[in-house]
């Protein structure tokens, strides 16, 4: 099974701790992001739109659409520009271990800093190694 996935959300699942906007959102959120860190040959196919991960978020409106889309559109563009990324298939683990050796806590801050999971997630420690307070 080929988990569809937005730019932003390669860095989402990698500091998710079990917190989300509602119960669905979070039951959802816990079975993707189980079977990306459970299995290595996960494929995953990056999406410049709505994913897997969207179908169960408040805040989508429609494919391709979410009410803070401009936002959204934002953190995916930082992404596929920092890391080089395209619109095809990866392997989850190999293309997070690629965005790990290449993430610095500058990148992150400018990719995430407006986030509001930034504050309360495990994103700094986990892509770049270090927890920051």
């Amino acid at each position: 099974m080929c988990i569809r996935l937005r730019p932003h959300h390669l860095l989402c699942t990698q500091g998710y701790q079990g917190k989300g906007y509602n119960d669905a959102f979070v039951s959802n959120m816990n079975r993707i992001v189980g079977k990306l860190r459970g299995e290595g040959l996960v494929e995953i196919q990056l999406t410049f739109s709505t994913d897997d991960l969207c179908v169960c978020c408040p805040h989508m409106l429609d494919v391709d659409l979410c009410d803070s889309n401009e936002h959204v559109k934002q953190l995916d563009g930082k992404v596929v520009e920092y890391f080089h990324l395209e619109e095809k298939t990866y392997n989850y683990m190999e293309i997070t271990e690629e965005i790990r050796s290449k993430m610095t806590p500058e990148i992150l801050a400018d990719i995430c800093g407006e986030c509001s999971w930034y504050p309360v997630s495990a994103c700094r420690e986990r892509l770049v190694g270090k927890h920051f307070g």
